[in-house]
């Protein structure tokens, strides 16, 4: 093969995969699953090299707050109870510390009474989705009805009608599934600071989840922690107060004014 001719197969063949590239990065039916390069010693997560900050930029998804101030927003996942939430309620509820609590169908028929506390004592209740499934692979009739089911449920066990916050499930999600949770009233609300914390078979103790999120601390983070850890439930009052003495102060999602794309 003469030079010239593999020059000009190689530059075709480089706009064919950009082009395959543009179209599926347009695609609002492609999935992504969400991710970030994380925080360490102060620097800034990053969502830049994942593929998809236009999509989050352009649903309003929260992924970060104002980087220019020293604001906390704590965010926690309840699929199930696994016997912490009513302690972690009560280190909330000591240190008076807002937080969001994103919950399934499973929990609201399961724990009446926890999802009534969390209302009860201020907290947002945000929808996770009444199956927890993969909201990116099904029409806009079962995502709305997803959403539909935990709203009503919250609403008649704590008469607070507005929902505001959703979690997408396994944190997969499409530009076409928040347009369809955004028109229904909806901010998808993602994280900027997480570790390994679901898994309750591999529970390392409260040490492990205090170095965990404080070494990822940064202005503006959004916690993401599972409310099924042990060693979340341990941790979390020390976390607290070590942020408090960083000079980080706790607010709840109603208080974030600017979303950080980056």
């Amino acid at each position: 093969m003469s030079h010239r001719l593999f020059t000009v197969l190689a530059s075709c063949l480089a706009a064919a995969c950009l082009i395959l590239t543009s179209t599926a990065a347009a695609n609002p039916y492609s999935p992504y699953h969400f991710g970030f390069k994380k925080s360490k010693q102060g620097s800034l997560p990053s969502i830049a090299e994942e593929g998809f900050i236009e999509v989050l930029r352009k649903q309003e998804a929260i992924f970060l707050g104002s980087t220019d101030s020293k604001e906390l927003y704590l965010t926690f996942d309840n699929g199930y109870e696994n016997g912490y939430t009513p302690g972690i309620l009560d280190v909330l509820r000591d240190k008076r510390v807002p937080a969001a609590f994103f919950v399934t169908g499973h929990f609201v028929k399961d724990q009446p009474e926890l999802v009534r506390r969390m209302a009860k004592e201020g907290h947002l209740v945000g929808n996770h989705s009444w199956s927890h499934p993969d909201l990116s692979q099904v029409g806009a009739e079962r995502i709305r009805s997803e959403m539909d089911q935990v709203k009503q449920g919250v609403a008649e066990l704590t008469n607070v009608p507005e929902m505001p916050y959703m979690r997408p499930p396994r944190g997969i999600f499409s530009d076409r599934m928040l347009g369809v949770c955004r028109e229904l009233g909806y901010t998808g609300v993602f994280w900027s600071v997480a570790y390994k914390d679901w898994d309750v078979h591999a529970q390392r103790g409260w040490k492990y989840a205090y170095d965990s999120v404080m070494g990822q601390l940064h202005p503006g983070a959004v916690i993401l922690l599972h409310s099924v850890s042990r060693d979340n439930a341990e941790a979390l009052g020390r976390i607290i107060d070590a942020a408090r003495a960083q000079g980080y102060e706790f607010k709840s999602l109603d208080e974030l004014k600017t979303k950080t794309y980056r």
